[in-house]
């Protein structure tokens, strides 16, 4: 296993269970058997490391295909609803602390900003898969592509939350029917 996959692994773990807030470079780089330094030859900051990990280390939907015009609009939806189901109910424990910390919040948003990242990436890939659908045909002409993709974003991300409070990490991992639920109430109306 290479340094820079020793270095995922083990941000991923101190993560999922410290959170970024608490997480340090430094235990990151003990965990797995690295100086300091060397994890900064592979990560500018703790934000890039993150950033990685959630990428990385999470299912994420860049891995997911789905073409407009193909297969069921709400199986496509489904599909990537699920995908965020599942990235959500694992990225909470490491983001929560963030919430807590106005200044911390602050600059983490300033620094995925900079690396790419963000929360608004989920609603505009969903937004421009629905557009898709929409000019090909397969969705209302009339429908908000935007309001659509945020509500079944927001609907994922209280799903996610509502499992990781009853259960806490360790929580079962989201079902695929319950992101075809989630799907089906958001793309019906959009018929």
């Amino acid at each position: 296993m290479s340094t820079r996959e020793r270095i995922l692994d083990a941000a991923a773990q101190i993560l999922r269970t410290r959170g970024v807030a608490l997480a340090t470079t430094k235990e990151i780089a003990q965990a797995s058997k690295v100086s300091e330094p060397t994890l900064y030859k592979y990560f500018d900051d703790k934000e890039r490391l993150l950033l990685a990990v959630l990428q990385e280390r999470l299912p994420g939907l860049s891995r997911v295909s789905v073409l407009p015009g193909t297969g069921d609009v709400e199986d496509n939806l489904a599909d990537l609803a699920h995908t965020v189901l599942v990235f959500y109910q694992q990225s909470i424990p490491m983001l929560g602390a963030l919430f807590a910390d106005p200044e911390r919040m602050a600059a983490h948003r300033v620094a995925m900003s900079r690396h790419g990242g963000g929360p608004d990436k989920a609603v505009a890939i969903f937004a421009t898969y629905l557009r898709a659908e929409q000019e090909i045909g397969r969705l209302n002409p009339g429908a908000d592509p935007e309001a659509a993709a945020s509500l079944l974003i927001g609907a994922c991300f209280h799903e996610a939350f509502l499992r990781y409070y009853a259960h806490g990490p360790d929580a079962e991992p989201a079902s695929r029917a319950s992101a075809e639920a989630l799907a089906r109430a958001v793309v019906r109306p959009l018929r």
